[in-house]
C-alpha cells in the first residue's frame, strides 16, 4: 500500500495562448483526458518558478505575461490516475517558442479557445477554459 501524504499537494498549470490559440495536452495521468501542462511545486520553489519549470520540461515553452487566475481543488478526482488531494494553481500566460513535447505528453494541439470544448477535457481544464472565455 502506497503512503499517502497527510496534506494537499500544490500544483501549477496554465492555459497558454500563442497567436490566438491555446495549448491543450493529453496525458496518461489524467486518464487520457485533455488538460494543460503543469505539475507539482517542489520544496522551496515559488509557484511561478514551478510553472515555468514544468512548462519547459513538459512542452519546451517559455512563458511571459504570467498571471494567477484561479485556484481549484481536486480531492480524489476519479479523472486523475490515483487518489490525490491537489490544490491547482491555474494561470494564464503567453507562450514563447515551439512545442517540444516531453515524455508525459501523449498528444498536443493549439486550438481556438472556443473549440477546446470539442475535446474530452478534464473538468478542471473545462472550468479554466470557461474562465478564459468569460474574460475576453
Amino acid at each position: 500500500m502506497e503512503n499517502h501524504p497527510r496534506h494537499p499537494i500544490p500544483t501549477v498549470g496554465a492555459l497558454v495562448e500563442q497567436e490566438g490559440r491555446v495549448l491543450l495536452v493529453r496525458t496518461g495521468k489524467w486518464r487520457g483526458l485533455w488538460g494543460v501542462p503543469g505539475g507539482k511545486v517542489e520544496w522551496g520553489e515559488s509557484l511561478e518558478a514551478a510553472l515555468r519549470r514544468e512548462f519547459w520540461e513538459e512542452v519546451g515553452l517559455g512563458l511571459k505575461a504570467v498571471r494567477l487566475v484561479l485556484v481549484q481543488e481536486a480531492i480524489f478526482s476519479p479523472e486523475f490516475h490515483k487518489p490525490t488531494h491537489m490544490l491547482l494553481f491555474n494561470y494564464f500566460a503567453l507562450g514563447e517558442g515551439e512545442v517540444r513535447p516531453g515524455e508525459e505528453i501523449l498528444e498536443w494541439a493549439w486550438v481556438r479557445p472556443e473549440e477546446g470544448f470539442s475535446l474530452s477535457l478534464n473538468s478542471f481544464t473545462r472550468v479554466l477554459l470557461e474562465t478564459y472565455l468569460e474574460g475576453r
